[in-house]
């Protein structure tokens, strides 16, 4: 194919996820409602009572989690798109390679998000809640809330990447196995600073549930590459 062949093809798959998106996006839409409620789960049954502190805030908020549930649905289509593009052009051997480390890679991506669902984010805001007792109402603004559990969503699936960005990285020859094993007080340092830098707010508690994992998946992926070394 000339280059004007490839540029069309781009453009073409570039269209599909862009479609695909949008078409999740407006299906979240349609039901952002009960995605609102599904999200509020963890703390309403706390007494915590939600407020929009503007005009607009809810309708504004209801945009922001459809396009979020939007591109968490639509995702597949756009990897599947990439990866039909770059198909073509790889080895035997890469492709074989490229299958594994594309269906780990969507796996824990979704694994961190049902982590930080049902474990990180009711740890994180029952902290909250519970440190707030008997001292001030929780009356949140809808805003912040779904600002905080969105952004802790996705930087724990993102986070759950570590593995993989391991393996790409014993492929090509870069580290092995045996040197990432042998930074390990490094990593636990660094487990603490990203979880710091990941979540989306302060609190000890929900960073020691964050770094713990990472450094549980940094051991798993070095062991991992260690054996495929052999």
């Amino acid at each position: 194919m000339s280059i004007f062949d490839h540029l069309e093809e781009l453009r073409e798959r570039i269209f599909v996820s862009v479609l695909a998106v949008g078409a999740a996006i407006l299906g979240c839409f349609a039901f952002s409602k009960d995605l609102i409620k599904l999200l509020e789960a963890p703390v309403s049954v706390q007494g915590v009572r939600f407020l929009q502190l503007s005009p607009g805030e809810f309708f504004f908020t209801t945009l922001k989690v459809s396009g979020y549930c939007g591109l968490l649905l639509g995702s597949p289509i756009i990897l599947y798109e990439i990866i039909a593009f770059v198909l073509p052009g790889l080895t035997r051997d890469e492709r074989r390679f490229l299958g594994p480390i594309v269906l780990g890679s969507s796996v824990l991506f979704y694994l961190g998000v049902f982590f930080s669902y049902t474990v990180l984010s009711p740890a994180a805001l029952n902290f909250f809640v519970n440190y707030a007792d008997g001292a001030v109402e929780s009356l949140w603004s809808i805003d912040q809330y779904f600002e905080f559990v969105l952004v802790l969503l996705f930087s724990t699936g993102l986070s759950f990447q570590v593995p993989v960005i391991q393996l790409l990285l014993g492929q090509v020859g870069l580290v092995s196995g045996d040197q990432m094993l042998s930074i390990w007080r490094y990593v636990v340092v660094g487990a603490v600073v990203a979880a710091a830098v990941l979540t989306p707010s302060t609190d000890p508690l929900t960073q020691m549930l964050l770094a713990g994992p990472l450094l549980g998946l940094y051991l798993g992926g070095a062991w991992m590459v260690k054996l495929i070394g052999r």
